[in-house]
């Protein structure tokens, strides 16, 4: 598929990174410590965290999936698993000098209709791996005691294309 050239990577990527935006500045505001893109390579598996949030009261870390799109349920749900296993094993340790408690994971998705009616079409699934939604996902955000799993839609709107007076 292609769309302007590299145009169509650079809006995802543009999509991507305001997300990320938006998610550092609500963990940080909660009182979260965090570590952005963290890589990883151990044993043939490499990749790396979007973000990796760290709650020291309870020693939980939070690997968070940030996606501008839904477009594969399965590799989604793999990769972050890949994640949580990989941080609950050194990476939280070696990023913030102690072993986690627990680890919790989080997806964040744009809050748009396309993206809702992607989760609601995968639910059957969706809803197994990642059960926290909505308000009870706010509340554990402020205040985090047990690992969750959950889906997060965060609002992106009016990054600089709307007019204003």
């Amino acid at each position: 598929m292609s769309w302007r050239g590299g145009d169509l990577d650079r809006f995802l990527d543009a999509r991507h990174a305001r997300l990320v935006g938006i998610a550092v500045n609500l963990l940080r505001s909660l009182g979260w410590q965090l570590e952005l893109e963290v890589t990883y390579s151990s044993f043939g598996e490499r990749g790396s965290i979007d973000i990796l949030a760290w709650w020291p009261p309870g020693r939980i870390a939070l690997v968070v999936e940030i996606k501008s799109e839904l477009v594969s349920v399965e590799a989604t749900l793999r990769k972050l698993d890949e994640k949580v296993r990989l941080t609950i094993e050194s990476i939280a340790e070696n990023r913030f000098g102690e072993r986690p408690r627990a680890v919790a994971r989080l997806l964040i998705l744009p809050d748009t209709t396309t993206e809702r009616r992607r989760v609601s079409r995968a639910d059957h699934v969706l809803a197994a791996g990642l059960p926290v939604r909505g308000t009870a996902l706010r509340r554990w955000l402020r205040h985090p005691i047990e690992p969750i799993r959950g889906i997060l839609f965060l609002a992106d709107t009016n990054a600089g294309g709307g007019r204003s007076r």
